[in-house]
Parts: C-alpha cells; sequence; structure tokens
C-alpha cells in the first residue's frame, strides 16, 4: 500500500517528448520547475501520487539480458539517488530514453515530468522516491467568474485534469540489488497497441512474485481454465461453471493459506479435472515464466480484485439473469420439447 501523508516534493523537471513516427521532437527544459507557489506542489502531489493510493502491485526494473544495470531507466534512477544535484540531468536522460522508444504511430505526444520525493510511504516504510508521469490527454475547462454585477465565462483549452493521470511510475529508493521497488500507473483505455510501451519498452518492468501476485495469478489462471479449457474435455453447463467459480471464490476468502491438494480437492473433485488445471497451470508458469507456488499465504486485496471479475451471472437470451451465489443443486435445467426450448428450474424457500 502506498500513502503520502507525509510526503513532500523536492524537485520537478518539466520536458515535452513527441513521437518519432510523426516527426515530432522532444524539447528539454534547461532547470527544475520553480514553485514558488504553496498551492501548485499540493496540486501536483494530488495528480501523481493519488492514482498509487489503490496500487496493490510492484514490480521491480529489469532487463531482458537478466542484468537490471542494463536498464536505462534504472541506471538514470540511481545517478539521482546516489546524488541528488545530478536530478535534473538525469530527467534529461530519462526524456531522451522515453522518446527512443515512442516510435508506434498512435503514442500521444505529450509533457514528460520527473519528480524527486522525500517519505512516501510503501509497505511501512518512508522512503525517496523517483516519479515519471506524463500527461498526454488535454482538455477544456470553462471559467465562471463575476463581472459588472453579474458574470462572465471564458475557457482554456489544452489544460490537464489533475484527477486523470495517463502514465506514470514510481521508483523507491530501497531493493537496489533487486532493481528497487516500483509501482506503475498506465490508463491505456484498452488501446493493446500502446498498452506495452510504457511498462515494457520504457520502464522494462518484471512484477514481483509476491503473495499479491501468486493470489492474483492463481485466481486468474483457475477463471480461464473454467471459463476456456475445460469444454474442450468435459460437457458442463454455464450453471456448472459459475458453481466452480463460486467454490473457488469462497475457498479464497475463507483461508488463509493457499495449498493446491486441498483447493483441488475441496473446489474441482473431479480427479481427471484436477490433473488437467495442474497441466494448465504450468502451462502456464513454463509460457511466461512466472513460478506459482503450491502454497502460499493468501492476499486479500488479490481477491478482492479478482471478486470483481468473477461472473456469476446466467443470463438467458435478452429476458433473464440469473444469479447463482450458492448451491447449484437448487437449480436445474431442462428441454420443453413442445416448445422447443430451454428452461431452468429454481428452488427456494422465501422470497425477497
Amino acid at each position: 500500500m502506498i500513502t503520502f501523508f507525509e510526503a513532500s516534493l523536492d524537485s520537478i523537471s518539466v520536458h515535452h517528448v513527441g513521437n518519432q513516427s510523426q516527426n515530432e521532437m522532444y524539447s528539454l527544459s534547461e532547470h527544475p520547475l520553480e514553485l514558488k507557489d504553496e498551492l501548485i506542489p499540493r496540486l501536483l502531489m494530488q495528480y501523481f501520487l493519488t492514482p498509487f493510493e489503490k496500487s496493490n502491485e510492484v514490480y521491480h526494473l529489469m532487463h531482458n539480458s537478466g542484468d537490471a544495470n542494463l536498464n536505462e531507466i534504472y541506471h538514470f534512477a540511481t545517478q539521482a539517488f546516489e546524488d541528488k544535484s545530478k536530478f535534473h540531468d538525469s530527467s534529461e536522460k530519462i526524456a531522451k530514453q522515453l522518446y527512443s522508444i515512442s516510435n508506434h504511430p498512435k503514442i500521444k505526444s505529450g509533457e514528460l515530468y520527473v519528480a524527486y520525493f522525500s517519505q512516501v510511504q510503501i509497505e511501512g516504510e518512508l522512503l525517496d522516491a523517483i516519479g515519471i508521469f506524463k500527461s498526454e490527454t488535454k482538455e477544456t475547462y470553462l471559467k465562471v467568474f463575476p463581472d459588472k454585477g453579474g458574470f462572465s465565462m471564458d475557457y482554456e483549452e489544452n489544460a490537464i485534469n489533475i484527477n486523470k493521470l495517463d502514465k506514470g511510475c514510481l521508483i523507491f529508493n530501497v531493493e537496489k540489488e533487486n532493481g528497487y521497488k516500483v509501482a506503475v500507473v498506465d490508463k491505456t483505455n484498452g488501446n493493446q497497441d500502446t498498452a506495452i510501451y510504457w511498462k515494457d519498452d520504457f520502464l522494462q518492468l518484471k512484477i514481483r512474485n509476491d503473495n499479491f501476485n501468486q493470489t492474483n495469478n492463481t485466481l486468474s489462471i483457475y477463471k480461464n481454465f473454467v471459463t476456456q479449457k475445460l469444454d474442450d474435455e468435459f460437457e458442463l453447463s454455464k450453471a456448472d461453471k459459475i458453481d466452480l467459480l463460486n467454490r473457488s471464490m469462497k475457498y479464497f476468502k475463507e483461508k488463509e493459506t493457499f495449498d493446491m491438494d486441498e483447493f483441488a480437492g475441496e473446489v474441482i473433485g473431479n480427479p481427471e479435472a484436477i490433473e488437467s488445471f495442474k497441466n494448465y497451470k504450468q502451462q502456464y508458469v513454463e509460457e511466461f515464466e512466472m513460478p506459482i507456488h503450491d502454497s502460499f499465504e493468501i492476499s486479500t486485496n488479490a481477491v478482492k480484485k479478482q471478486a470483481k471479475d468473477y461472473k456469476t451471472v446466467l443470463k438467458l437470451d435478452k429476458n433473464f439473469h440469473i444469479y447463482i451465489h450458492g448451491d447449484k443443486e437448487l437449480i436445474q435445467r431442462g428441454v420443453d420439447e413442445d416448445k422447443g426450448m430451454n428452461f431452468y428450474k429454481v428452488y427456494f424457500k422465501e422470497e425477497h
């Protein structure tokens, strides 16, 4: 968890980064931004740091060679952490690095802010942090003000909404040997063409394989297994699939520790399906090179995150939605041959 009640903004440099494929250039400022007004730093803190309050994933700066020292952002951050007088120089190098990989035609140009913070808390530690933020989306704002006994209206174009950070990361000055602790924000709006350039091409991040990630990945793998893989090997109704998902979520909400054999026995049950799930999980581990242990402490934050994506709704044509939360034996599927239609029979004691 990240908080910034005690944080301060020590320095910030602003640059502009264009898109190479659009023949746009970059523009570097000669010195850090002067923060004369006390309100501006508070607004900037809100703009930059608020989106990280709900961030649970922790990453490391890495390189495909396995040597973090070859990661450019890691090198520039280290330079600034070790000598704050070199912060602005590091910010210029960071801007040039972002420009060097901004070559997809759909990547938007925008301002790049590189900030140095003190006393930002992550996982209970107060640390220095370097923030890298990019604003791509501009908006128009209306201003209403008193004028000659009434009111007048004006507007300002190409302004920044401080409640909408497009892209950002915080690099914390801890665990240098692992590539630092890093938190990231990327509002890609589902644009897969540009989704990888911030995390993968620019920052070159690798997610930390902690309990949050272990829990999150196991639930994701199981959900994909039930919704996509089981149809290839078994005949299951949608109600059966929803029941399997409900049972898995119940397991993760009630248990403190995940155990693969226990989970398989209590939730899946069928020996053939259990073997299929274990093989499916192993394929994921090998493909993404992300080990998932057979036993780990369950992260409640990861369970809450996944619960939003676990669908328990049975949609019947455009007429009915049945929400299944409990015993699937109380809902039975059949066929009405006279009408040539399927039906569900639902048993209940009380109507609310």
